[in-house]
């Protein structure tokens, strides 16, 4: 597997998985009926912010963006999405796609990276986040609107630098 910057003809294979991901409404606090459209301006981070691939002989297993967190006075703190094709999942794709934005921050100079908005019932993507260093640092009760689970807390996870 390799992980390499997003291309504009990467999209076609991109938008199936954050279709399929957001159409489920389990991890993500995108609207469901997000349209194409607003999913690849929502997704497709511009400069100095990046969009990666991981790409495994030409098939797309997933995907990052990152930036930083919040402008002027936040944006010393990076921030960081993935989604990872359901067909390639337990396969270290998504772990591999954190360890590329925490050294793609690191990089750049940033101070640490935050999570807004994780899921508490995301419970793969919190192990992944503590495992690489993330620690939550507090939980909104019953922010996220699961489909099955009901309202279920979002946390808000950090890893300094």
């Amino acid at each position: 597997m390799r992980i390499r910057e997003f291309a504009e003809a990467d999209w076609p294979r991109v938008w199936p998985i954050v279709e399929e991901i957001v159409r489920a409404g389990e991890t993500y606090t995108y609207d469901p009926a997000m349209t194409e459209s607003q999913a690849r301006g929502t997704w497709i981070e511009a400069p100095p912010g990046q969009t990666v691939v991981a790409v495994d002989d030409g098939r797309v297993l997933g995907t990052a963006k990152m930036g930083a967190n919040r402008p002027g006075p936040g944006s010393h703190v990076a921030t960081a999405s993935f989604m990872v094709d359901a067909q390639a999942r337990g396969r270290g794709v998504g772990t591999a796609l954190c360890s590329f934005a925490l050294g793609w921050a690191r990089e750049r100079g940033f101070a640490g990276m935050q999570f807004n908005a994780v899921a508490e019932s995301n419970t793969a993507a919190v192990e992944i986040y503590r495992r690489l260093g993330f620690e939550i640092v507090g939980t909104v009760p019953g922010a996220f609107e699961h489909p099955a689970l009901g309202r279920v807390g979002l946390h808000v996870m950090y890893c300094a630098f």
